[in-house]
């Protein structure tokens, strides 16, 4: 099958075309293709297959429920054609269980890894974490989890500044596993620290961080300034404002900016109460909030409605669909992903004009 229509390629917007064999991409051209078999016209662009590196779930359900297939399918559906089911902080046995639940999905190729956001975080930043799962990083517990997962963890996220956390990036990294910083009120000399021992990506930069201060300016200005560092950033128009999310995209080299969405289980529902993480959320438009509406629990975004959000804030459409799609492949490990190149992986996305879907194909298969 050749696709035929406007790629988004990494410098730009251009004519071309996309021809799939099986479940991989075989050839990738600009114009026109000739005289082919089988040759489909799009009449719309031509997206890679994003990529979500932190993304909690979907439809009620989250990634380690017995439901967590429909989440995946759901951001399936809307161009998250790869995603790492990321697990929130919870009690050791709790969290163990979960992440053995999602080894068949691994397998079977509905999510892409795990990323486990905690236990290891800083109280004082926790976000919607429960204050109860925090705990200080633990070298055996960390082994348990990585031996269960089989080989499907592929980040975990910790704050610098708690003991041993530098000694676990360490053990981390060793099992060839990404290590992330966040939730963290971290100074400057701790985050380093942290990077140092061979942490390289900030979880969801900004939130759940100390802010950028000018005496101690903690984690934010560490990453920043550490090109060995990517930053996940949520570009929904709730976590970041748009003069914010635009001074750290010109402050990122295209190599080093990763959009993520962040998506907790309210994300396809309707506005109202919904019970996740073990607490009640409230989902208000691409809100969701803790019940006492003090703190943002995730958004309700899919990874597509993000890029959306930041090309409307000003972002270039190839470096948003760069910053979804290949960064974050390459991030956590998945170098066959998130591009329309030949050998890739057959992963394409058809939107129009304005960015709504109209198609996704996963591995050569259009869903």
């Amino acid at each position: 099958m050749t696709l035929v229509g406007r790629l988004v390629a990494p410098t730009g917007v251009e004519e071309g075309w996309v021809t799939v064999v099986s479940d991989r991409v075989a050839a990738t051209g600009t114009g026109s293709p000739g005289e082919v078999h089988d040759r489909v016209d799009v009449p719309g662009l031509l997206l890679p297959g994003l990529v979500d590196m932190h993304c909690h779930g979907a439809l009620g359900t989250a990634f380690g429920d017995d439901a967590g297939a429909l989440a995946a399918r759901h951001h399936h559906r809307h161009g998250t054609t790869t995603l790492l089911a990321s697990l929130a902080s919870a009690a050791p046995e709790s969290l163990l269980a979960q992440v053995r639940a999602l080894v068949p999905q691994w397998r079977g190729g509905l999510v892409d890894g795990v990323h486990l956001e905690g236990p290891y975080l800083a109280a004082a930043c926790r976000g919607a974490h429960s204050a109860d799962a925090l705990r200080d990083p633990d070298p055996h517990e960390l082994r348990r989890l990585l031996d269960a997962g089989q080989g499907s963890v592929r980040m975990v996220t910790l704050a610098p500044e708690l003991d041993g956390a530098a000694d676990l990036v360490r053990e981390i990294v060793a099992r060839d596993v990404v290590a992330a910083v966040g939730h963290t009120a971290a100074t400057t000399v701790q985050t380093r620290r942290a990077l140092d021992a061979g942490a390289n990506v900030a979880t969801h930069l900004f939130n759940g961080m100390a802010p950028l201060h000018h005496r101690e300016p903690g984690p934010v200005l560490a990453v920043l300034d550490d090109d060995r560092t990517r930053c996940e950033l949520i570009g929904d128009g709730v976590h970041l404002a748009d003069d914010v999310l635009r001074w750290a995209w010109e402050l990122l080299d295209p190599d080093r900016r990763i959009l993520v969405s962040d998506a907790s289980p309210a994300t396809g529902l309707p506005d109202g109460e919904l019970e996740a993480f073990d607490q009640t959320l409230r989902k208000d438009g691409l809100r969701v909030w803790t019940a006492d509406g003090r703190t943002l629990a995730g958004s309700a975004s899919t990874l597509l409605d993000v890029v959306r959000h930041v090309v409307a804030a000003g972002v270039p459409l190839h470096e948003a669909v760069r910053a979804a799609s290949a960064t974050p492949a390459l991030a956590i490990g998945l170098a066959d992903r998130g591009a329309l190149a030949p050998g890739m992986r057959a992963d394409v996305v058809v939107v129009d004009d304005r960015l709504q879907p109209h198609g996704v194909m996963r591995a050569g298969v259009w869903l």
